[in-house]
């Protein structure tokens, strides 16, 4: 993925410079590599609500930073540091209604998302036009851009698909705390996923999601 000073840099549907495809650990219709994200925010992916996420890096990550390492991966629903006042409006409503109650020591996966384009984005305001498509406040979002003092987050676009068969996986002691990546202990079928939301709808979100940013990178 080329990054460079002062703009928004995307890279469609191809694993970024510099990244591997680990996640297939058993041929292409197996994966265990996941991506963590809050309960809440999967949930809308889920359900096609929001189609990006913006990263910044978890804590086990903070020297070299967020990367998008997985063309594809498992979504990982957490709820490690799931804070209320760092959600958009309109999933703060939604916390109180989620429709299950985690069991203890077992992460529930339903889901598997592939990376249809990522941008990094050095200019905070080019940030206020994609609202309504990722799961973060403002505020959020301005804590994220500015954190350690090197300006700049990542926006990944998703194809979320739910799994014929969802795998309900052992929290593994290595899987917790603010990391953003797992390698999952046992593998997760992922053969005939279907997608939360139609090609037509899906092309088009993406292609509004698109526009906002690379047109104000332009300006």
């Amino acid at each position: 993925m080329g990054e460079s000073s002062g703009h928004a840099s995307p890279t469609t549907d191809a694993r970024p410079a510099g990244t591997s495809s680990t996640n297939v650990a058993a041929g292409a219709d197996a994966a265990r590599s996941a991506l963590k994200e809050w309960a809440v925010a999967v949930d809308a992916l889920a359900r096609g609500a929001l189609i990006a996420v913006v990263r910044k890096g978890g804590i086990r990550e903070q020297r070299a930073g967020f990367a998008v390492r997985h063309d594809r991966f498992l979504l990982y629903p957490t709820h490690f540091h799931e804070n209320p006042t760092e959600l958009a409006p309109v999933l703060r409503v939604a916390l109180p209604v989620r429709p299950t109650t985690p069991t203890a020591g077992v992460v529930h996966v339903t889901h598997v998302a592939r990376v249809a384009q990522v941008w990094h984005v050095d200019v905070l305001d080019r940030l206020r036009s994609i609202d309504g498509e990722h799961p973060l406040a403002w505020a959020a979002v301005e804590s994220r851009f500015h954190y350690r003092g090197i300006p700049g987050v990542h926006v990944v676009a998703l194809r979320v698909a739910r799994l014929r068969i969802p795998a309900d996986v052992p929290e593994l002691a290595r899987y917790r705390g603010c990391v953003s990546w797992v390698e999952l202990e046992q593998d997760v079928d992922v053969a005939d996923a279907v997608p939360v939301l139609t090609d037509v709808e899906f092309d088009r979100r993406m292609s509004a999601l698109a526009g906002h940013l690379e047109r104000a990178a332009a300006t």
